[in-house]
């Protein structure tokens, strides 16, 4: 009886056995399947941080403030994307913060918002990369928030949404450099919410993901800045299809495709998924190859682009890899 148990046993070990190797082998296999590739890069100058502002002109991505898991930060840096490098640049003039937005619109950088510990903030500050100065601009004029989202689309700067301390957001406002003023823009359907990610394909605007009252959103939108239309796209989860849901993610668009990366779903995410416009519809691509991570930073002149930094857990982050999404993967580079 015992030698018939044990054979029994053995081979039912032996199944189990199999299962598990047909399954790491197809796992492995989706895995090498998907296309796009990441190069490491100069690591951060600065001090390893997360939810630190960012916008990028030309060739030249511009990061600052954040969080560095004891002080918030007012230092400011230069990415050179041709050579390679860091340089750092004038310190932010405002308060030290993190959690604030960044924007570039006509060659000049705009960084506001954010949260200080105590308070939200709401003073804005332009950034001009050729004399290396801040002016202080018009402040936002409504609530003072933390996580909201901004971008610069044909001459004019959007924000919106955030969290005010009592109330997710889900405004959004036009600003004009012109005359250093804040207008309202109605129209978004969408959902209260913080920690959003946004990427601009032509005058388009895609934004979607981030959290509000502790749950994930799954709502998507368009912003044609042309006509100032918000418009409601499919959902970030298709049964079977794709689940792209995440906050504290980057957005960014290349080649006339958008792309969320990183970010938080129940933890530090470090997946990658590739937006086609013209059929509104998801693709996976090769996972970011450092740490999962949250609140991390994208520089990108619209054929380069460049992810690190942020936060997984407690440990604050500064490698920073550059994303090639129609390469083969390359676990050797």
């Amino acid at each position: 009886m015992l030698l018939k148990n044990s054979k029994l046993l053995f081979k039912t070990l032996f199944i189990l056995g199999s299962v598990s190797l047909l399954f790491v082998s197809c796992t492995e296999e989706d895995d090498e399947d998907l296309i796009g590739n990441w190069i490491n890069r100069s690591v951060f100058d600065g001090t390893p941080r997360s939810s630190a502002a960012y916008f990028s002109i030309g060739s030249k991505g511009y990061v600052g403030l954040g969080y560095d898991g004891e002080d918030y930060r007012s230092d400011f840096w230069e990415y050179n994307m041709d050579g390679d490098y860091w340089t750092q640049k004038a310190d932010f003039p405002g308060v030290a913060r993190s959690s604030a937005t960044g924007m570039a619109i006509n060659e000049l950088g705009y960084i506001g918002s954010g949260y200080d510990g105590l308070n939200n903030l709401g003073d804005f500050y332009q950034y001009n990369p050729s004399s290396n100065t801040w002016t202080q601009i018009a402040d936002f004029p409504e609530n003072a928030r933390r996580g909201a989202v901004a971008f610069g689309v044909n001459g004019f700067g959007y924000f919106g949404t955030g969290f005010d301390g009592d109330n997710y957001r889900k405004d959004f406002w036009k600003y004009n450099p012109a005359t250093n003023t804040w207008s309202e823009q109605s129209g978004f359907g969408g959902n209260k919410r913080k920690d959003a990610s946004t990427f601009t394909i032509g005058s388009n605007v895609y934004i979607g993901g981030g959290v509000s009252n502790g749950t994930l959103l799954t709502d998507f939108w368009v912003l044609n800045t042309n006509t100032g239309t918000f418009t409601k796209l499919l959902n970030l989860n298709v049964e079977d299809d794709y689940n792209v849901i995440r906050s504290n993610a980057v957005g960014f668009s290349l080649d006339g495709k958008g792309y969320f990366a990183c970010g938080y779903a129940a933890g530090s995410v470090s997946t990658v998924w590739e937006y086609n416009p013209i059929d509104d519809t998801w693709e996976e691509k090769t996972a970011f190859e450092g740490t999962t991570r949250q609140d991390p930073i994208v520089l990108t002149n619209g054929t380069q682009a460049f992810v690190g930094m942020g936060r997984s857990g407690t440990l604050y982050l500064d490698d920073f890899d550059e994303f090639y999404p129609n390469a083969e993967y390359d676990d050797e580079d």
